[in-house]
């Protein structure tokens, strides 16, 4: 009988994880390039290239008055030098699996060209470039709607309540579902794994929330310090939760599907502030690789319980990234798209543009900013890998 050869099968999932990454990837820039590429083309601003990678094109093609154009490898000055393209978009696929972009006439220079992005009003301006961002919130709605549809939401349900400890006390039991801790708002399991997370227990009292056979309940519950298995002294409260996910109706489906969309928004964003003031290390912030490996990871976990799960997974992490993407996006940094909005928003109240100079400057310096932090990631994660 001829033996399993192990290192290469090892070989070949691991490649396979790096492809289904690398289409996460390529599907949400994709998508957030799109919504620039639709609001442009809606503003009648002319689009000059829309392309999926980076660096050198692998095939482009372009319509024009006397038909489709396709050209490969070797070809990528054909465009540029044959004038029939000039008022025609570009659709190319580039080497470098990782970006994309939606390059405008007139993005970057100003042009006395009715088709110019600068020549538009500046609300035209902001919809276009806040449509990127957006088009990424519609993805990960899309992706939820898969996925709730398929396995359903997750309650905060207690499923044990030890006997003794501060929760039983305070008379809370099996099959309550927590509604609110502390003020905040509580729909499913994961907001308050992720609250309790950013916001460890401690001697301070905890506001509880509960809902039981349509009724509600409220508590004020001091946790207990205890050892845990490792003999450390923790906080506790004394209560397991999260019954896995319940199957619900269309309705609830799209609910929950957009409160999906907004949990992952809003967690984002509390992670960056947690990083912002130095509550979370520097070393947990993943790069490309790192996504890449969590991926890889995740896939690998899912196949002994079937394609279906595979995918399911899958989808979650398209949720996770496309909503990280949207929201940092969003910041205002000069060469993101929250920047150029600010840049927009400062020009709106003047009723003139910032001076060309001093824009460039600072787009200059966001960008050193944004490679300097790309290096950084990367290192971080190549680090992360060898330990």
């Amino acid at each position: 009988m001829q033996g399993i050869d192990m290192s290469r099968m090892e070989v070949t999932m691991g490649s396979t994880n790096i492809l289904i990454a690398i289409l996460i990837f390529s599907v949400i820039i994709l998508f957030h390039e799109l919504g620039h590429f639709l609001l442009a083309k809606a503003n009648k601003v002319g689009v000059i290239e829309f392309s999926l990678g980076m660096g050198p094109r692998i095939v482009s093609f372009a319509k024009t008055d006397g038909g489709f154009r396709l050209k490969f490898f070797g070809s990528s000055k054909y465009f540029e030098e044959h004038k029939e393209f000039e008022d025609h978009t570009i659709y190319s696929w580039k080497i470098l699996p990782l970006g994309g972009s939606c390059m405008m006439l007139g993005e970057m220079e100003n042009l006395e060209n009715d088709k110019a992005f600068g020549k538009k009003s500046v609300l035209a301006r902001m919809s276009i470039i806040f449509a990127g961002p957006f088009f990424n919130f519609i993805l990960a709605f899309a992706l939820a709607l898969c996925v709730i549809g398929m396995v359903g939401y997750d309650k905060a349900q207690i499923t044990d309540v030890e006997v003794g400890m501060p929760i039983e006390q305070s008379g809370f039991q099996d099959g309550d579902i927590i509604t609110e801790i502390n003020g905040r708002n509580i729909v499913v399991n994961r907001e308050l794994i992720y609250y309790l997370q950013f916001h460890p227990l401690s001697d301070a009292p905890v506001e509880l929330k509960a809902e039981r056979d349509g009724k509600e309940i409220t508590a004020t519950v001091t946790p207990k310090l205890v050892k845990n298995d490792e003999g450390q002294e923790v906080y506790r409260l004394g209560f397991a939760y999260g019954v896995g996910r319940t199957k619900t109706g269309l309705w609830d489906t799209v609910k929950y599907s957009a409160y999906e969309v907004k949990f992952w928004i809003c967690t984002t964003m509390e992670s960056l502030w947690q990083m912002i003031t130095g509550k979370v290390s520097a070393k947990e912030i993943s790069g490309p690789v790192g996504i890449i490996h969590t991926v890889g990871d995740v896939v690998d976990q899912s196949r002994k319980d079937g394609l279906k799960y595979v995918w399911l997974n899958i989808f979650s992490m398209g949720i996770l990234l496309t909503a990280n993407l949207g929201v940092v996006n969003l910041f205002p940094i000069p060469v993101l798209d929250g920047g150029r909005l600010l840049f927009l928003i400062i020009e709106g109240i003047r009723k003139k543009p910032l001076p060309e100079k001093f824009e460039s400057y600072v787009n200059a310096g966001g960008f050193a900013l944004l490679m300097l932090l790309m290096v950084f990631t990367f290192a971080n994660d190549i680090l992360n890998l060898m330990h």
